[in-house]
């Protein structure tokens, strides 16, 4: 992992006194390789002695993938490297290295990681196809299906075919060869980090360019797919392109720390190695020195830094219950900081990441020094992630167990599933880089119930309608409310994690999300599916007011619905109306006539009525003082002959006045479902002075009912006034 780097790189974070501290497992205590020197033998190696010694080029890569795989084949090994650096020869990277340089750095990254063999073999060819004349069928021919897929996922796709697009269809390409095998991305993230330790040759311009995409894309990638040593390396790495005068600044304060006699960190060591070992529970106490970023992190939070916070301390045991009698026993014995703790063991990270987190408090002088605890199986998942994991289409091993197969899919993860799922609806390479960082920024996860018990994985931030999406779909138009843990919120409740969520659906196909809803849309999937469904059904153009003035004779004029609260439901403008029983028993002068209670006075008995066809043989009923019938009268519209049946049922549209006050949408709601309310439709206004002004159309199996429902709707506390919908006069 030690290609050598040209441009100023943050390195290696000096270790704390006091001997405690044991490298990581990816920093081996080897000869460091020399691949400037072993790229340029193999370069010059054209005869047939050199020939027969090129397998010793990388000599570094077998011992750290033997380390990890001890009978691991190495003969695709050997011939990938053959042909990688035959197909290679005479080409130069613009650090002035031969390029098999690259791809050897890249693989001894991943095998220092403990990826297995064809990992490392499609990392040796991963350019070839890219830069030379290696063809993927020959790949495929030579080493197999497995490294041919892999070599083609991380192939770039040709500025000349693609221009300004091929960057994000690039990614875009990755990504959907990720879905089906994670170690695409591996592959990808050990390029990356590889180039981004030789940025130094490349211009000042290029090297912002590719450390912000670095860090918007490739940083969370690696996040999300737990590989924290990579991880880690790349935020330093950025770190020192983009804020250099910080990244020197806080090398000067590691530098600092480490000169310093004393070692708070090494000192709370080695008193938890005394309590574990009269304990008698088997571990290793190491200190994790911090990286860079991670330091300068805290000194943003703390200001001044104490010599605790430049590392942590990192227990390793044998089992899941050491962990919790490690835990035990440190918080018996010395002071715990209970704010602190918190258990990825019980509830894993969304990227497989496993661990008990702690602090304890030092005696003399009170600095808090964190504790990392988890088994060696979970170290290896935490620093490698997906890597660790090896071929996902081999059955697990004993190392893994089944617990961690039940635990993660890692052909699959379910972030990866959502970015997939809103990536084919991104209507261009524009929206879909745009989206990707912005999903991508989302680094937190949450999990929510649905009331069958299944759950929904959602990122930090969700609302109500990000779960409808994520539940329903593109039904999810439909939505009218939600019920969050037993009581009735808006569409712009947050979640939280564990939260109860049950979608409230209207019975109309044709229903549309509210514009107001993009606002409080987290996910891609919400965004991308509201924008889709709001431009393809635009509101009606004043050059087709005819059709407008027909929908309106069917549903009259709807507000849009304020932010977060459900959606009128209402036909898409434009086309037909779809059809509804009329919601009270009218009798209509027209034979086969489809009756509609008009929206905009909503009538209901003893009301006077009149009615008016429309499109589609429907016949919509007014009131007879509403302001549509004299509208529709002056443009000589026919009228129909209407009355009321004998059944009481009735639609109405009510309005209430109130105050504003935090559960009022809720409580209000709730008293109309108390007195039989079957609520159709809300809308609610954005509150002016204090006051809100919200309109209800709803259905009553009994007219007679509804002086009693308005009742309870004005004895809600902050309510004010409810009244019915009023037919507009003439003219407004």
């Amino acid at each position: 992992m030690n290609a050598e780097a040209v441009n100023p790189s943050p390195g290696p974070v000096p270790p704390a006194t006091g001997g405690a501290v044991t490298p990581a497992p990816r920093r081996k205590s080897r000869p460091r390789l020399d691949l400037r020197r072993l790229g340029r033998a193999a370069l010059l190696g054209t005869g047939s002695a050199a020939r027969g010694r090129l397998p010793d080029a990388i000599g570094h890569v077998v011992e750290a993938h033997r380390a990890h795989h001890p009978d691991a084949d190495l003969d695709p090994l050997h011939r990938a490297y053959v042909l990688a650096e035959s197909s290679h020869r005479g080409q130069m990277r613009k650090s002035g290295e031969p390029y098999i340089t690259h791809p050897l750095a890249v693989t001894l990254i991943l095998a220092e990681l403990g990826a297995e063999t064809t990992t490392l073999t499609a990392s040796l060819l991963h350019d070839t196809v890219e830069d030379t004349d290696v063809t993927l069928d020959q790949v495929g021919e030579e080493f197999g299906a497995e490294v041919r897929y892999l070599v083609d996922g991380v192939t770039k796709l040709e500025k000349v075919d693609y221009g300004a697009a091929a960057e994000p269809e690039t990614f875009r390409k990755m990504l959907l060869a990720t879905g089906n095998d994670v170690r695409v991305m591996s592959i990808k993230l050990a390029d990356r980090l590889h180039n981004m330790r030789t940025l130094g040759v490349m211009r000042r311009e290029k090297q912002e360019r590719i450390a912000k995409v670095t860090r918007d894309v490739l940083i969370p990638l690696a996040e999300r797919l737990g590989v924290q040593a990579l991880k880690s390396e790349l935020e330093d790495l950025v770190f020192a392109v983009m804020h250099p005068e910080e990244c020197a600044h806080t090398r000067e304060l590691v530098a600092e720390n480490a000169a310093r006699a004393d070692d708070p960190l090494a000192a709370v060591a080695d008193e938890v190695r005394g309590v574990l070992r009269e304990a008698d529970i088997p571990a290793e106490v190491l200190i994790r020195p911090r990286h860079f970023v991670s330091v300068h992190r805290v000194s943003r939070k703390r200001g001044t830094l104490r010599g605790a916070d430049f590392g942590r301390l990192l227990v390793l045991v044998q089992e899941d219950a050491d962990c919790y009698a490690v835990l035990g026993e440190l918080h018996t014995c010395l002071t715990p900081v209970v704010s602190e703790f918190k258990d990825f063991i019980a509830v894993p990270k969304f990227n497989l990441y496993q661990s008990l987190h702690t602090a304890v408090a030092r005696a003399e002088d009170g600095q808090v020094v964190e504790v990392l605890i988890r088994t060696h199986q979970m170290h290896k998942v935490a620093e490698a992630g997906v890597v660790a994991l090896g071929n996902p289409y081999a059955p697990p091993s004993e190392e893994q167990g089944a617990g961690d197969g039940e635990r993660a899919d890692p052909t699959r993860p379910g972030w990866l599933s959502r970015l997939l799922d809103w990536q084919r609806g991104a209507p261009d390479p524009d929206t879909f880089w745009s989206t990707l960082r912005e999903d991508l920024a989302q680094d937190r996860e949450i999990t929510v119930f649905r009331p069958d018990g299944c759950t929904l994985g959602l990122p930090e931030g969700a609302t109500c309608v990000d779960a409808a999406y994520a539940q329903y779909g593109e039904d999810a138009h439909a939505t009218i409310g939600a019920r969050v843990n037993g009581r009735l919120a808006t569409m712009s409740t947050v979640l939280r994690d564990g939260d109860t969520v049950q979608l409230l659906m209207g019975q109309d196909p044709a229903s549309e999300p509210s514009r107001d809803w993009l606002e409080h849309a987290r996910t891609p999937a919400a965004r991308i599916a509201i924008q889709r469904r709001l431009a393809a059904r635009p509101a009606a153009s004043s050059a087709d007011a005819g059709e407008a003035d027909e929908a309106a004779d069917a549903e009259g004029p709807v507000r849009g619905p304020a932010a977060g609260d459900p959606p009128a439901q209402r036909p898409a403008p434009g086309g037909p109306a779809a059809p509804r029983s009329a919601s009270a028993d009218v009798r209509v002068d027209a034979p086969e006539a489809t009756v509609r209670l008009a929206g905009c006075c909503t009538p209901v008995p003893p009301d006077e009525i009149t009615g008016f066809p429309v499109r589609g043989g429907v016949v919509t009923v007014h009131r007879a003082g509403c302001a549509a019938v004299a509208r529709m009268k002056s443009a000589g519209r026919p009228e129909v002959g209407v009355s009321w049946g004998e059944s009481t049922e009735c639609r109405v549209t009510l309005l209430a006045e109130s105050f504003g006050r935090p559960h009022l949408l809720a409580d209000l709601t709730e008293a109309m479902a108390l007195e039989g309310a079957e609520i159709v439709s809300a809308t609610v206004d954005p509150p002016d002075r204090q006051r809100v002004r919200h309109s209800y159309t709803v259905v009553l199996p009994d007219a007679a009912r509804l002086p009693a429902l308005m009742r309870a709707m004005r004895d809600v506390p902050g309510v004010y006034d409810v009244s019915r919908a009023q037919p507009q006069p003439t003219g407004v």
